[in-house]
């Protein structure tokens, strides 16, 4: 062992030089996602004198930031110096459903981008680098910062685009009268759960301003009938009696106390016989598999202020909020979510009861 960590791999070196300049890369996917250069080639090839006339960009840096791109896979440069899109430069497009592009600028602008500088001193306070930089959490950010609001609210329907259809058709709704999408945003993940099940009437829950977006997203789907909006925050009581509560990509925003009092909430408005629907996405023990969630995770501690958790972190935080796991489902589509199926603990439990697992 002495011997090999004397004398390193040449090629283990170099990946270790991939990865730490990795952020080259991305801030290169941010310029390009900020200057909708996916969108602009998607007409055909063209130079980067071309497309800086038409971004109004110095032609010479965003030569050197394609040519960049074109080492990742997102372009091609041909003998004339012309760029084309490649498949893998395509999903930037706007237009693309499920597109990561607003979630490039969202992640890579300078205001969430900063505070990973900081990562260190996150590490030696345990406190989030995101308030020691802006002295706020990033939910009140947002709204004191509108464009950003908007951005964020961008990107996680982009996000929802990606894996929403997964979802909708992986738990069957159609026993159900009343399903309420908590913290639901613009509402593109009920609106898919809506039109898959005719029968079902919705209420979305979010902040006023979120809210107020979201009435075009429930027309376009046509299912504004059948859903009522409702401006509030899942850390108030919620619309009681319903046949499930849907949480997806909320409980890992927040610590434990808080995502348990927001699990709390769920459980006093569900009543005796309502469900708890959680998706998320599960830590596992393949550290190397789970890399894109592991890293979600140190987002999450920077950034926002929460963690990504594991099956067992789940279980004990739905047995401290009242609730037991009674099936988990998934993982499916492309992120691997799991939807985790709540209620209300029975007492007195039987010794032998399990959670059932779904796969």
């Amino acid at each position: 062992m002495r011997d090999m960590i004397d004398a390193p791999n040449p090629e283990h070196q170099r990946e270790l030089v991939r990865l730490i300049g990795g952020y080259r890369v991305s801030q290169a996917i941010y310029v390009a996602a900020e200057l909708g250069i996916a969108d602009l080639l998607k007409r055909g090839e063209k130079t980067a004198d071309e497309l800086a006339a038409e971004t109004e960009s110095h032609p010479e840096s965003l030569y050197r930031v394609l040519r960049l791109l074109a080492g990742a896979g997102l372009v091609t440069e041909n003998a004339s110096q012309q760029f084309a899109l490649t498949l893998l430069g395509a999903g930037l497009a706007n237009d693309v459903p499920g597109s990561p592009a607003a979630l490039a600028r969202l992640v890579l602008r300078r205001f969430k981008w900063e505070p990973w500088g900081h990562l260190l001193e996150n590490v030696r306070s345990g406190q989030s680098a995101f308030q020691q930089i802006h002295g706020m959490g990033v939910f009140e950010y947002l709204q004191a910062h509108p464009a950003e609001g908007r951005l964020f609210d961008s990107a996680m329907t982009e996000n929802t685009a990606r894996d929403g259809r997964d979802i909708a058709g992986c738990y069957d709704f159609s026993s159900m009268g009343l399903l309420v999408d908590v913290g639901g945003g613009q509402g593109l993940l009920l609106a898919s759960i809506l039109r898959s099940n005719p029968k079902l009437q919705g209420i979305l829950v979010d902040l006023p301003e979120v809210i107020a977006r979201a009435r075009s997203v429930l027309e376009e789907w046509g299912v504004s009938e059948r859903c009522t909006m409702v401006s509030g925050s899942f850390f108030e009581p919620l619309p009681p009696n319903a046949d499930a509560y849907l949480l997806r990509h909320i409980v890992h925003d927040w610590k434990d106390a808080e995502a348990r009092q927001i699990l709390e909430n769920c459980r006093s408005a569900a009543g005796t016989t309502g469900k708890i629907l959680v998706v998320e996405r599960l830590v596992g023990a393949d550290r190397r598999a789970g890399l894109a969630l592991l890293a979600n995770d140190l987002e999450m501690m920077v950034n926002i202020g929460g963690r990504e958790r594991t099956e067992r972190e789940f279980r004990t935080l739905f047995g401290e909020a009242g609730l037991e796991i009674r099936r988990i489902l998934g993982p499916f589509g492309a992120a691997g979510h799991v939807i985790i199926e709540g209620a209300k603990i029975a007492w007195p439990r039987s010794p032998n009861a399990t959670a059932e697992e779904g796969t």
